[in-house]
């Protein structure tokens, strides 16, 4: 049985004297094309919601489960947003690109952030006091809240990708290194949102598209 996210390790912060906490998480770290998306969520423990008993881990809600609760959380919490382009992915490298969209998205919140929790990463150079938690996004309520936000968010932008680049199927596959994917990126080669230090592009570009 999969855990359910608590405010555990929230309550320990606050009572620690942090008021303003925040959950980092991030979407996108393995696709071959577009950006990687981090989110920050600061969650009021004044103004809790019926609805925060559904926040999970965002790969085990439905898209529609997703949408709804991102939706909520951009209501009623403070969220802030991230994000590290594939430019930023191949000079920088797929972890520090990762910490800069999370960095990104700490500065993003309306207030400056005393405290983050953090889905698996420490923030090298951050301001911010912060704790790395492996597998965050299932144990701790507001890295599970900002794994919905970075994953929503990162669907979109794909799919708004998939209307300038639809032979890659970006709208199905949001980048990932499917079949289909792969498929196309021999045929048509890598456009600008591959990233090309990733080994299956940069194999094509050293092989060129199939003729």
């Amino acid at each position: 049985m999969r855990p359910i996210p608590t405010l555990s390790r929230e309550i320990l912060a606050w009572r620690a004297g942090f008021r303003y906490v925040a959950g980092v998480d991030e979407a996108g770290r393995g696709p071959l094309a577009g950006p990687v998306v981090a989110a920050a969520v600061v969650l009021d423990p004044h103004r809790g919601a019926p609805w925060w008993s559904e926040l999970r881990d965002s790969k085990v809600l439905s898209a529609l489960a997703r949408q709804r609760l991102a939706r909520l959380l951009r209501e009623e919490a403070a969220v802030g947003v991230g994000i590290a382009s594939p430019e930023q992915i191949d000079a920088l490298g797929i972890v520090d690109a990762t910490r800069l969209a999370m960095r990104t998205a700490l500065r993003a919140l309306p207030r400056p952030v005393q405290f983050a929790l953090v889905d698996g990463l420490a923030l090298r150079d951050a301001s911010t006091p912060h704790e790395p938690i492996t597998h965050g996004d299932a144990c701790c309520l507001s890295i599970a809240a900002a794994s919905i936000v970075a994953k929503v968010e990162r669907d979109r932008i794909m799919l708004d990708y998939h209307r300038a680049y639809p032979c890659y199927g970006f709208a199905r596959n949001k980048g990932y290194g499917t079949p289909q994917h792969l498929q196309a990126l021999a045929a048509f080669g890598p456009c600008e949102l591959h990233r090309r230090s990733f080994a299956p592009v940069r194999s094509c570009l050293e092989e060129g598209p199939a003729p």
